[in-house]
């Protein structure tokens, strides 16, 4: 056989091991946003509060973000397919435990283990895509797995909606758990034979700073909890929180720059603040997740409370958003190294745009009618919102280097996450302050909460201009040849061992 077509083997089984990791990313993101529309199915199979049941949903999102950034880093370590694997196990078992619970309790500890198992899956990802990618590759590689990320939080809605319509009310809520077993199992069987197994860069030795792990850990539960707590209907005092989760922050960061300085790893090394790309990237993504997240939430409890729609057409409804950041999330990621952070600039000002309309529209139309009035707003916001998730995904991770890839991927998604949590709780309580101040005006609520959202898309592409204008002062070509965003991509290596998986 030749070398030629070596190559192109080599090539096709990259990109399969690539789409075999990313389902695994589909079904884990999905679980963010998929169980929303179960949760009145929930309440009535265990009689329990709406509070209650949406600690399904809150506590799967905060061992999620507990999870990210040392699983990250084990990762680097200790390999990039070894934790896939056992992340890709951990996530089909639990969800298996979730869908087959018999009492609260059970449900509710199998869904936090859920998500302790998916925020050790999610960083592999970005580990593995700089292993096997190199050049304009890793550029679309990254774009791809940006249009993940977007698109798995905008179909939850509808996928849930439809699971739930083919399965029956009664116990529809367990196959939205169910249905990543199969797919999980495939998905573990095809990883195991198309995931390199070689080892990943490592630099300081094995040493997994258990210190830093802690200090993170606290830090983040300090900001998440409240947070999750308040969305839940818990206790509104755990806001004084934020203050001891600062204080930890801090003390992590001068954690991190001391053991650098001891030449041992950190768990999240402090030269990320000084990759081009990675602060503002992830700044960005948390202002933007705390806009976009939310508004999946407040759009359901209008459609179906305030206009009586089943959870498939409430689903239906957002369809056109889903559709959107589909589309534009595979062309923007492609785009990224001939237009670098102009397309996310151009996203977040399309998505602002697009949510303030469907604002208006949902605050003047009714009935029926409101669905059909807001498609081609909300089909707007997601063509934006498409621009933003894949090209600012690539930017803020292309330039990492390899040995911290998986920290830096879960130090990103930790910041979506955070953003995740705050904005859900913060548009909700919008929504239900207006709607119980003003005579129960549920047209009234979901329009200031979508403007609430639309204002924080705004304060993101305020970031993102400030980037743009950082680059020129620094003299440095937006879009510079062979790489995107401010930095150059390095070629790639002959070797075929570097680029071929074994």
């Amino acid at each position: 056989m030749t070398n030629a077509a070596l190559a192109v083997g080599a090539d096709h089984r990259r990109w399969r091991a690539l789409t075999v990791s990313l389902v695994g990313a589909f079904m884990v993101l999905l679980d963010v946003s998929i169980v929303n529309v179960a949760l009145p199915s929930i309440e009535r199979e265990f009689s329990v509060s709406a509070g209650t049941a949406q600690w399904v949903v809150s506590g799967y999102a905060l061992t999620f973000g507990l999870a990210l950034v040392p699983a990250g880093r084990l990762g680097d370590t200790f390999g990039r397919r070894r934790m896939f694997l056992i992340a890709l196990s951990a996530f089909v078992l639990t969800s298996a435990l979730t869908g087959a619970a018999q009492t609260t309790g059970w449900l509710l500890a199998a869904r936090l283990l859920q998500g302790v198992a998916g925020g050790m899956l999610i960083p592999q990802n970005v580990g593995l895509i700089q292993d096997m990618f190199r050049g304009a590759e890793r550029a679309r590689a990254f774009g791809i797995l940006g249009s993940v990320v977007g698109l798995s939080t905008a179909t939850g809605p509808v996928v849930g909606g439809v699971i739930l319509d083919l399965a029956g009310s009664q116990d529809g809520w367990r196959w939205v758990f169910y249905v990543n077993v199969p797919i999980g199992l495939v998905a573990l069987v095809l990883a195991y034979r198309l995931v390199p197994a070689r080892s990943t860069a490592r630099t300081r030795g094995a040493h997994l700073d258990l210190v830093g792990s802690l200090l993170l850990g606290a830090g983040v539960l300090g900001l998440l909890l409240p947070v999750v707590s308040t969305e839940s209907g818990g206790p509104g005092w755990l806001w004084w929180l934020f203050v001891p989760a600062a204080l930890l922050l801090t003390a992590f960061a001068r954690w991190e720059v001391r053991t650098a300085a001891r030449d041992r790893a950190p768990l999240l090394d402090p030269q990320l603040a000084r990759t081009l790309g990675f602060p503002t990237g992830s700044a960005i993504a948390l202002v933007y997740f705390t806009g976009f997240t939310g508004i999946w939430v407040v759009l359901a409890l209008f459609f179906q409370d305030g206009l009586g729609y089943s959870p498939l057409r409430s689903g239906l409804a957002v369809t056109p958003f889903a559709l959107g950041s589909a589309v534009s999330a595979v062309l923007a990621g492609r785009a990224v190294p001939r237009f670098g952070r102009r397309l996310t600039a151009a996203g977040l000002l399309a998505a602002a745009i697009g949510m303030g309309a469907t604002a208006l529209v949902l605050r003047t139309v009714g009935g029926d009618a409101a669905a059909w009035a807001a498609a081609g707003p909300l089909l707007v916001a997601g063509l934006g919102g498409g621009m933003v998730v894949s090209p600012n995904t690539t930017l803020t991770l292309e330039s990492v280097p390899a040995q911290m890839a998986g920290a830096a991927g879960g130090a990103l998604q930790t910041a979506q996450r955070i953003g995740s949590a705050i904005g859900t709780a913060l548009l909700a309580t919008i929504y239900y302050h207006v709607l119980t101040g003003g005579g129960h005006d549920f047209a009234a609520a979901v329009s200031a909460a979508l403007f609430c959202a639309a204002g924080l898309m705004l304060v993101a592409l305020l970031i993102t201009a400030g980037e743009l204008v950082g680059e020129r002062r620094r003299g440095l070509p937006p879009v510079p040849p062979g790489g995107t965003g401010a930095v150059a991509v390095p070629a790639p290596r002959t070797t075929p061992h570097e680029t071929v998986p074994s």
